[in-house]
């Protein structure tokens, strides 16, 4: 029973226009064809991605690894990766002796991970081409390789109590491996560049929750319920 017609029927109309504009959100018309979601999803990893390049800092820091000769045992998950990943360590200058698949790695630590860092650049920059042309095989699986092959040297050198090296390894593998294949094909951003528009959301969304809690709470008082304390 409707006590308070005006706060019940005030409070209704909040919550259709709240309906309406979460179905225009939801409908293909921001941007090739994205809905609201998708573009704020987009828009926002565009400008993450503006300010997760990491790569030329850790290039400097690779020259502290240049000329240390490692030798890595890497139990790969099966026969075929193994002999994929191959070919990155051979690029490297390393040799590479190939059981199954185990792979036994010799070469400098520096070089392999310079590499690395290189064809992580590529990848970083949307430059998929020069990998695959590099290592005649698709650019992402080249990057999960690395992916791989970098978890498992971390292991293996923390075997051989090569902590330093080893924690090295670990952050080539996070902000240069990883962030370059979660960011792949995604065109940078500054937060200058679209200042306007994420101030917007950020008010709209605060605007738009609260829009639908007082649309609740006037549907509420319209019924008669209060909230006593």
């Amino acid at each position: 029973m409707i006590v308070h017609k005006k706060e019940f029927y005030g409070g209704f109309a909040l919550l259709v226009g709240f309906v309406v504009v979460l179905v225009i959100m939801f409908m293909p018309i921001f941007g090739e064809g994205k809905n609201g979601l998708d573009y704020m999803d987009s828009l926002y990893n565009s400008i993450s991605k503006g300010s997760a390049y990491y790569i030329p800092d850790i290039k400097e820091q690779a020259k502290g690894v240049a000329g240390k000769n490692v030798t890595l045992s890497l139990a790969m998950p099966s026969e075929v990766q193994a002999k994929s990943t191959a070919s990155l360590f051979q690029k490297s200058g390393a040799s590479v002796n190939l059981s199954e698949s185990l792979l036994t790695v010799t070469g400098d630590l520096g070089k392999i991970l310079d590499n690395c860092l290189e064809d992580s650049d590529h990848m970083f920059q949307n430059n998929g081409d020069a990998i695959r042309e590099k290592y005649d095989y698709a650019e992402k699986q080249v990057l999960y390789n690395w992916w791989t092959a970098l978890n498992l040297m971390d292991k293996n050198l923390k075997k051989q109590k090569k902590f330093a090296e080893a924690k090295f390894v670990t952050n080539v593998n996070k902000k240069a491996v990883e962030c370059a294949y979660n960011y792949y094909k995604i065109e940078p951003r500054k937060i200058t560049e679209t200042l306007g528009i994420v101030i917007f959301s950020l008010l709209f969304y605060v605007a738009y929750t609260m829009w639908y809690g007082f649309a609740i709470m006037f549907m509420f008082e319209g019924w008669g319920l209060k909230l006593d304390h």
